[in-house]
């Protein structure tokens, strides 16, 4: 029985190949996969969003050389980091691998958070399925990312200097700041006595 396993880092790959021995064949992604487009919003509303995912450039070769390896496999074991990025790393690949390995109970999601025999042991014996909540979450910041830097960043390179780029949290906090100085600017001082 021949197992597949994938890793964000190609950095984890020798130390996870000891542990696991021969029979596990372990790949990684090298990050991300897929993206919003550069060329375009990719995010359309239509009474609920559509994300439009372009495989990243010079990543068909790593999602050719995953997918045929998982022919091969009788399992899959998606690893990526435990967090929302991984998370969609993982979907993702798994999204990837569904066209190979159909039967969803042959592919699986684990996390461990150190590369230990005893962690990665026992996360192989209490695999998970993606977590789609973790999902939602890293896709509802990277709309949000998207949104303010095409429609907020133009208004830089106009305003203060090209090439410039907004962000989600720093745009907000920057208003903030903004109308706390206008209102600070604005308050009038008057006299009063309390008795």
């Amino acid at each position: 029985m021949r197992k597949l396993l994938i890793v964000e880092s190609p950095a984890k790959i020798k130390t996870i190949g000891k542990i696991l021995g021969p029979d596990f064949k372990i790949m990684a992604t090298m990050g991300h996969i897929k993206d919003l487009p550069s060329n375009k919003l990719g995010i359309s509303l239509n009474g609920e969003i559509n994300i439009e995912y372009v495989v990243l450039e010079k990543k068909d070769k790593t999602i050719a050389d995953i997918c045929k390896a998982a022919s091969h496999a009788d399992e899959v074991y998606l690893a990526p980091d435990p967090d929302r990025e991984g998370e969609i790393i993982a979907w993702h690949v798994d999204q990837e691998i569904e066209k190979i390995i159909k039967d969803p109970s042959k592919r699986h999601r684990i996390t461990f958070n150190e590369i230990t025999k005893e962690a990665i042991l026992n996360a192989i014996l209490h695999p998970e399925s993606v977590d789609t909540k973790k999902v939602a979450a890293q896709q509802a910041r990277r709309v949000l990312d998207r949104w303010v830097g095409y429609e907020v960043s133009p208004i830089l390179w106009k305003r203060v200097s090209k090439g410039l780029s907004a962000g989600r949290v720093q745009s907000v906090a920057l208003r903030l700041i903004c109308e706390r100085e206008e209102a600070i600017r604005s308050f009038k001082p008057e006299e009063y006595w309390s008795i």
